[in-house]
């Protein structure tokens, strides 16, 4: 199986800016992708982040299953986290309710100096393609931040105003430069964080179908309505090629697969757990 590592310059730059504005904001907004709780966290930014106030947004959880338990088992670990669907009006007020309360010191500060009303500063940032630019664009109430279904597309740093009572600057994804666990690179890859020229198209299918027939088979029986799943996935692989009517093109197998799953049509997945 092939090594799988994408870390493009411009997240070295993106790195560097976030170190530099840490100072301008009040707390963090880190964005991960509920299907991938742990796998979609970059490990850089515990030590980048320090002990600056921090809000886990487990962006995505439309197309995750139940969360409850992910959100109890970051509050046991010591973080604040919330599930939310990037794409609901109410997320922005639900995100200032929260940062209100991690914030309450600074407020209290500033009541009694005569500051009735604190604007808090926030910084988003996450891997690609987390949901972050889609966050930005429900809390900016316009699409201020650009969206994509590819990572990588926000490459700048802009400052949005969310509403009276935040601001909010968005950062390019980032990754970190070397996979430890090979396993984490496919789950980045089989969600779509990392660019597909990156990765062999057959290795993350054939790790994506593997995990399906493990933990959730009946969703392949029902989508491609089969009587039963073969335990030898290569031969799997055919047969649905086959079924789909691609002949002898694999390629386009893998594309459908990965679109499913990443669209949703698979059901509600995570890809991770906890211990």
């Amino acid at each position: 199986m092939s090594t799988i590592q994408w870390y493009p310059g411009h997240m070295a730059k993106a790195k560097r800016q976030v170190q530099e504005n840490l100072k301008f904001v009040d707390f963090v907004i880190e964005v991960v992708d509920s299907r991938l709780p742990l796998s979609s966290r970059n490990p850089m930014l515990d030590k980048i982040i320090g002990d600056k106030p921090r809000l886990l947004v487990l962006a995505k959880a439309d197309l995750a299953g139940d969360l409850t338990d992910w959100v109890d088992y970051f509050r046991v670990s010591g973080l604040t986290a919330l599930a939310v669907d990037s794409r609901e009006q109410t997320t922005a007020t639900r995100i200032v309710k929260v940062a209100k309360k991690l914030l309450a010191e600074k407020i209290v500060r500033n009541k009694a100096r005569g500051i009735q009303k604190t604007v808090l500063r926030a910084m988003v940032i996450g891997i690609p393609n987390s949901g972050k630019s889609t966050l930005m664009n429900t809390l900016a109430g316009k699409k201020s931040a650009r969206t994509g279904n590819t990572p990588g597309v926000t490459k700048s740093q802009q400052w949005i105003r969310s509403n009276p009572e935040l601001e909010i600057l968005d950062t390019p994804g980032i990754l970190w430069p070397k996979f430890e666990d090979q396993i984490v690179g496919l789950k980045l890859a089989l969600t779509g964080a990392i660019k597909e020229d990156i990765y062999p198209l057959d290795d993350v299918t054939i790790f994506g179908l593997e995990f399906l027939k493990k933990r959730y088979s009946s969703r392949l029986t029902e989508f491609y309505k089969l009587s039963e799943l073969t335990e030898n996935t290569p031969e799997l692989i055919e047969f649905l090629t086959a079924k789909l009517g691609y002949k002898d093109d694999y390629d386009r197998f893998y594309h459908q697969f990965l679109n499913a799953l990443r669209s949703g049509k698979l059901g509600r997945l995570i890809f991770d757990e906890h211990d």
